[in-house]
Order: structure tokens, then sequence, then C-alpha cells
């Protein structure tokens, strides 16, 4: 089996917290730059085997810039695929781009503007049918990487910001990062603290809030 990846290229714009990467990341039934053509069948079995096994486990990891085997190199893990989704011929993908130093690289390409692009990588024979290499019914879908350039056509994804998640104050008047609320509801339960010191956190916390 030979070692195949197909490229698809990122555009990406800022929208709040989190750098997610959203669009078509594999296609099927459409010839690609590498001369490569994937039955929809094909993608249809490997993709349902790879969101059972991968993504919905939170194993879809991938990496920046494609390893020489399938393997998954932990070190070189920049995003994390949470989720993939069948349009037609097109399967739609979403994927966060995680904390960890492949993870900053690219946050710092898509914060500069740079496309970039998502590639599939797998394992899997090909039959000559007409002039082109189709991929056969063993393919195995081993990742989703970012790289450079893309391979196959009218695939583009775009990298976007996760928002900030925010509670409202019970008068409506103002609102309050909810991630600081969840924080302090744990420091203020603990019971290691002393009444005086929770009312002084609760003050403190009061102070903070965002008009």
């Amino acid at each position: 089996m030979k070692l195949l990846t197909e490229n698809y290229l990122a555009e990406s714009k800022k929208e709040g917290k989190h750098w997610m990467i959203e669009g078509v990341f594999m296609q099927a039934a459409v010839k690609n730059r590498n001369g490569r053509v994937y039955p929809e069948s094909t993608m249809a079995n490997e993709a349902k085997k790879y969101i059972k096994e991968y993504v919905e486990q939170n194993r879809a990891c991938g990496e920046l810039g494609h390893p020489s085997s399938p393997s998954i190199n932990l070190d070189r893990v920049s995003h994390l695929v949470t989720g993939l989704t069948q349009d037609k011929n097109n399967w739609i993908g979403r994927a966060k781009v995680l904390n960890t130093p492949m993870g900053n690289v690219v946050e710092g390409l898509l914060e500069a503007g740079v496309k970039i692009g998502v590639s599939s990588r797998g394992l899997g024979t090909l039959k000559n049918v007409n002039g082109i290499q189709e991929v056969q019914s063993d393919f195995k879908l081993a990742a989703i990487d970012i790289v450079a350039d893309p391979s196959a056509p009218d695939a583009y994804v775009d990298g976007i910001m996760e928002d900030v998640s925010w509670v409202y104050c019970e008068d409506g008047q103002c609102f309050i990062r909810q991630d600081l609320v969840e924080d302090h509801k744990k420091k203020i339960k603990c019971s290691k603290i002393s009444l005086d010191d929770k009312i002084r956190m609760f003050e403190e916390f009061l102070k903070n809030i965002k008009a």
C-alpha cells in the first residue's frame, strides 16, 4: 500500500478566541492535482470509520506538515479534528488549533494572514483506470494534516476564531466571561477558605465585571 496525501488550501480570518479551521477536508469523484481519484463509496466508508474511531473519541490529531509515514508524531501535532460531515462528494471538516509548539506556529501563520492547506494522509493501493489512478477500497485514512499547497480543485477552508463565552447579570446591565465565573465558583466553594476570604474574593470579583 502506498502513502497517499491530498492537499486543500485554507483561508483565514479572525473572529474571537480559539483558532478553528473549517471547510472541505476531503473530496471524492474528482481528479486532483496528484492525478488520483477517490470513488465516493471508498471515501464514504473510510470517513465513517474515521469519524467513529477517531473524531468521536477525540483522537483525530493532525500534524503540521506531512511526515513520511502514516504514524502520528505527538511532538508535531498541531490540531484536533472535531467534526467531519459529508456533503455530496465533499467532506466538510472542523478542526481546533491546539496550544502545542506546532499549533502555535499555525496560529502565528493565521494571525499573519497566511493561507494554509489541509491535507489528508492515508494508505491505499492504486489502479489505473483509463489513465487515472483510482484509489481502491482498501484505503485507510491516517490523519488530516496542515500543509502549504492544495491538490484538490475547489477545496478551500477558513481559519476562524472561536468566541469567548459570556453570561449576563440578572439585571441585564452587565456581562461577565463565563470562564471567570466558573473559576470563582470553584474557589469560593473551597472548604479550606474562610468566610471572610470568600466575601473578599466575591467583592474583588464584582469589581472585575465589565459593564
